[in-house]
């Protein structure tokens, strides 16, 4: 369980969500197909737009979490796209699905933009990395809760069934959005509201992160580092199918096994991780784990029989690992990293910069590890080397910025460094 009351609402935040969104994506490939009318690139190509949208429009919700208060964002981010569930069972066609898919997309991106700035405002210091770890096993929970509430409605067989599932997910993502509203307010967001109660105008202080070249070129890597998630749920599945002689029902121990170490390993894993130091290290780590799992998987396309099930198996467990280990370190450099004025602004400019460090790698990986089989795998690995050694002195740097910005504001006292 969670360690103090806070954390536990907002670990079952997580799980509210995560129900209400893996509930629907769990039957949304049948649902678009047999109830919307689309064919499969349909499907694809609106998911891609959807994704256009949100790296555009990620740095300006960051922008505005700060002016406008994070939790007002997270809620009124939560509650408008909730409430998209109630169009899908009335879709019809491409151009009305792609509509919802880009509304839903840039709903999407505000919340987390808001999601993630109230977080490490309203955590002490030394909860924020433990209570995001929570936060991770609960949003696991809940997909894995999602994916069986979708299954049973697929298992009936019924289009009709299906096509109201969206109603559920529905009813709560609404429940999910009025938990957020119930939350705390954070730091930032009574200051807001005191500058609306004074009908005050003020610009957020400091430099942003667009200033900050060790903070993109880190979150740059870290996308890149975040390409283990591809392998995780698009290549090794194919190089399982396609390369080698293991059975195809090998793929849900594979996931299965997955989920359970990422509902039950984050607070253990994350447990070490509490400055710049510890973090870095965890990023080694999870380097180390994604090299293996491409050198553990390469082999199997020369083995055969149980050798070649415990190898796939044991591939996936190490990019578990890297998985794993990215999150928490990733967890300490939002903590320790982003100025307390702008941490929705940092949070924007993560997300773009993630998105253009890693956007690419589904195709490339696929055509380098199904291509080229052994040297595909040996380039992977060679990527994943390139940003686990890019990330150290972008790290630091982005330290030294941060620092100068807060030795600055120190010199010149502000209101809103209150309370950080």
């Amino acid at each position: 369980m969670p360690p103090t009351p806070l954390s536990r609402r907002l670990s079952l935040q997580s799980l509210l969500f995560a129900t209400a969104t893996g509930t629907f994506m769990t039957g949304s490939a049948v649902f678009f197909t047999k109830l919307v009318g689309l064919s499969a690139a349909q499907v694809g190509l609106g998911l891609t737009i959807g994704g256009v949208v949100a790296f555009v429009v990620a740095w300006p919700a960051g922008r505005l979490t700060d002016v406008i208060g994070p939790k007002r964002m997270w809620w009124l981010g939560a509650l408008v796209g909730g409430a998209l569930f109630a169009l899908w069972p009335f879709m019809h066609g491409f151009t009305a699905y792609v509509l919802v898919a880009v509304a839903f997309e840039a709903l999407e991106n505000a919340a987390s933009a808001g999601r993630g700035a109230y977080i490490l405002d309203v955590m002490p210091t030394q909860e924020r990395v433990r209570t995001q770890a929570y936060m991770y096993s609960a949003l696991n929970v809940g997909f894995t809760l999602g994916a069986l509430i979708g299954g049973i409605a697929l298992a009936t067989g019924s289009l009709t069934v299906l096509r109201w599932v969206p109603i559920f997910s529905l009813v709560v993502a609404l429940a999910n959005a009025f938990w957020i509203r119930n939350l705390p307010d954070a730091p930032h967001d009574i200051r807001v509201a005191e500058r609306q109660r004074g009908q005050r105008r003020e610009r957020v202080p400091g430099r942003g992160p667009m200033r900050n070249a060790g903070w993109m070129v880190l979150s740059f890597f870290e996308g890149t580092m975040w390409t283990n998630q591809v392998l995780l749920n698009v290549v090794i599945p194919l190089w399982l199918v396609e390369a080698t002689d293991s059975p195809h029902w090998l793929l849900a121990w594979l996931f299965g096994t997955n989920t359970v170490l990422c509902i039950f390993l984050p607070a253990y894993t994350s447990r070490g991780v509490r400055d710049l130091a510890s973090a870095l290290k965890a990023i080694r780590i999870s380097g180390a784990f994604f090299v293996l799992s491409c050198l553990i998987t390469m082999v199997t396309h020369h083995t055969v029989g149980w050798t070649t099930i415990l190898l796939v198996w044991l591939g996936h467990v190490t990019v578990t690992g890297a998985e794993l280990a990215l999150s928490a370190g990733s967890w300490e450099f939002r903590a320790g990293l982003m100025d307390p004025r702008r941490r929705g602004e940092y949070g924007g400019t993560e997300e773009l910069f993630n998105a253009l460090g890693g956007r690419w790698a589904p195709a490339v990986y696929t055509w380098l590890a199904m291509g080229w089989s052994g040297p595909g795998w040996i380039v992977i690995a060679a990527i994943a080397v390139v940003a686990t050694v890019g990330i150290h002195p972008a790290a630091h740097a982005a330290k030294r910025f941060l620092d100068h910005e807060l030795d600055h504001a120190e010199a010149t006292p502000d209101p809103a460094m209150l309370g950080t």
